[in-house]
């Protein structure tokens, strides 16, 4: 049976109780934004009451509380109506009135943990804190999943249940996936990044990124931990070249694989992780190419050289630097970038990827070979399917 009409609704409170009506009103139309009144779940009903009302409608918040909840029993939505009047609610918006908008938030947050119908991030996708459409229809069909089952009295794995929900083919999205949905969503935005030279670059990635990369054997780092682990520690004289050097920092200072111990190098418990599973240990590296970087014009730079290497071509380190240079600089950086403030982190990369066996690189030239470009093209995927952060609330959004 659907929910009654709004207007319906309405009509019978300002017989009912009509001193309730004008606050019902507003309410309502804050929760449900003129969609029916069955479109909305228990999660909507949560961030409206602990988010929404508290920080974004004026008047008396818990007379707007009271009034949408006896909107609701009339509508038979008896759980939701009971929300509205619940010691949580109360509670949180008082903390909101005396302790002002983060204690709020912090208390928001821990309630809506607590309903259960939050779907977790779960290892195939980190929910984003500012949603695009497609994500944000996922994280709601989720959460309505996650409710439909607390409220059957089924036992729920939270993470279990939102992995199915994302990753099964959907009859309502014609044979698609949430998780397929949401990638592509991700992969259009950042294709669409600051500025044309980029975005030039970018558009043929985002079908070549679409599915994940294959792992690769990384025997340059293996056969370092590999040692480590089979001599119990490393002298740290035992490093011949420049690149050798370089994959012992790598090792030690940027996946912390290896620690010292005096003069010596000794195997972490992550490093034996690493090593043992060299899909775990692919994912580490891969994401290594794009992590680094004190700024995001670092991580830019980075990420137009791997675009730039990532079919093998073969290029010069100063026009390496100048093709960077121009895709970063028409991104919108203040100073415009050039070659020089480019060399760093560009050089900084390759550094890493030739120690890692995954490139070649002189004075002349740099080229990276099969696995380096299918290295390039993971790091590119992972940052291309990054969540969008938020620095604020926790509360998550829609980008329209």
């Amino acid at each position: 049976m659907s929910a009654p009409d709004v207007t319906a609704l309405l009509a019978e409170l300002e017989r009912s109780h009509p001193e309730l009506a004008e606050d019902a009103r507003t309410a309502v139309g804050w929760l449900t934004g003129g969609e029916p009144l069955e479109t909305v779940t228990q999660l909507d009903v949560c961030e409206f009451l602990w988010y929404t009302l508290p920080l974004k409608v004026g008047g008396d918040h818990e007379r707007l509380a009271r009034s949408l909840g006896r909107l609701l029993q009339l509508g038979g939505m008896e759980r939701y109506a009971a929300l509205c009047v619940s010691p949580t609610t109360v509670q949180i918006l008082r903390t909101y009135a005396s302790e002002g908008e983060d204690a709020g938030t912090s208390a928001y947050q821990q309630a809506l943990d607590a309903t259960g119908v939050l779907p977790p991030d779960v290892p195939e996708l980190q929910w984003s804190m500012i949603m695009g459409p497609e994500e944000l229809g996922a994280h709601v069909a989720c959460s309505a999943a996650l409710e439909l089952a607390i409220v059957s009295g089924e036992t729920v794995d939270r993470a279990a249940l939102t992995r199915r929900w994302l990753t099964e083919p959907r009859a309502e999205l014609g044979g698609d996936s949430w998780l397929n949905r949401v990638h592509g969503e991700r992969l259009n935005r950042w294709v669409l990044g600051r500025g044309p030279a980029r975005r030039e670059l970018a558009q043929p990635f985002e079908v070549r990124l679409h599915a994940p990369v294959t792992p690769q054997p990384l025997p340059a780092l293996h056969g370092l931990l590999s040692l480590a682990a089979r001599e119990g520690t490393l002298p740290l004289r035992l490093a011949p070249s420049p690149e050798a050097l370089r994959l012992r920092e790598l090792a030690e200072r940027e996946l912390g694989a290896i620690s010292r111990d005096g003069a010596k190098l000794v195997i972490t418990d992550y490093g034996k992780r690493l090593l043992k599973s060299p899909e775990a240990m692919w994912s580490a590296v891969t994401r290594l190419l794009l992590a680094k970087g004190e700024h995001d014009f670092e991580v830019s730079a980075r990420e137009a050289a791997l675009m730039l290497l990532a079919d093998g071509t073969l290029m010069s380190p100063a026009k390496l630097h100048e093709r960077v240079a121009e895709v970063v600089g028409g991104e919108g950086w203040h100073p415009a970038a050039g070659p020089q403030d480019v060399a760093a982190p560009v050089a900084d990369l390759v550094a890493q990827l030739t120690a890692l066996g995954l490139a070649f690189s002189d004075e002349l030239v740099v080229r990276m070979d099969r696995p380096g470009q299918l290295a390039a093209l993971a790091a590119l995927r992972t940052h291309a399917l990054r969540p969008r952060k938020y620095v604020s609330s926790g509360r998550r959004t829609s980008s329209g």
